[in-house]
């Protein structure tokens, strides 16, 4: 019995990190555009609001200073293909990041709860179901944070560029700061992953559960009324 639900759970295992990656690269190429747009605000010292826009003489002038001036700037400056700056390193981040996030919740849940069945989860407590999020959002983070890094260094590149491309971006971190570099604002980042992921898969599984006890209460309700069941 044993034997034949291990292989059920790699297959499983396999398909959540198939699916978790195809979608997050999808989503990722999507919105790039807008990432990039943020990114740039992000890097910019300069205000972007009107008034800041007035204040040149304290701060400067700012490159951007809207979203669709942004836009019209990125696309004469560096075409389309500006829009989907980083996006190399962003699916090399998004895809492993899904990919390990689905396979360590569904090995994790299937540690707790003794069980590989997704209807088994289920009945995990909410404080499991937190804890697995929050543990599964960690591991994916670490296994696809130097890609994170990378991205957000390309994507805020203007003009002229600095790194021409993601392998000239990663020789010079290497060589500057070493492999440490590449991790550099880990720690934050786990800091904010740890409640946003535990949030969001415990507030997935407690509503869900919410809403199975609903579905199955409406169905009771409505065999009742069609005399299929008898009052208790």
């Amino acid at each position: 019995m044993g034997s034949e639900e291990e292989p059920s759970q790699m297959r499983r295992a396999v398909v959540d990190s198939l699916a978790g990656a195809i979608s997050g690269g999808i989503s990722r190429t999507v919105t790039s555009p807008l990432d990039v747009i943020k990114i740039r605000f992000q890097v910019q010292l300069e205000p972007t609001t009107s008034w800041g826009v007035l204040q040149r003489d304290v701060y400067g002038p700012s490159k951007y200073t809207g979203l669709l001036q942004a836009t019209k700037d990125i696309l004469r400056e560096e075409g389309l293909p500006g829009f989907w700056r980083g996006n190399v390193p962003a699916l090399l981040m998004y895809m492993p990041y899904t990919a390990i996030q689905f396979a360590v919740l569904h090995k994790l849940k299937t540690f707790a709860s003794g069980s590989s069945r997704t209807e088994d989860h289920l009945h995990l407590s909410p404080y499991l179901s937190y804890v697995s999020g929050a543990l599964a959002g960690c591991a994916a983070t670490l296994g696809s944070y130097p890609f994170d890094l990378l991205r957000t260094i390309l994507a805020s590149q203007g003009e002229p560029k600095v790194y021409p491309n993601m392998r000239s971006a990663f020789v010079d971190i290497i060589k500057t700061r070493g492999v440490q570099g590449l991790y550099c604002g880990l720690s934050p980042t786990l800091v904010e992953i740890i409640p946003y992921a535990g949030l969001q898969f415990g507030s997935y599984d407690t509503f869900k559960r919410s809403m199975m006890v609903m579905a199955l209460n409406s169905q009771f309700c409505a065999n009742y009324m069609n005399g299929q069941l008898l009052p208790c």
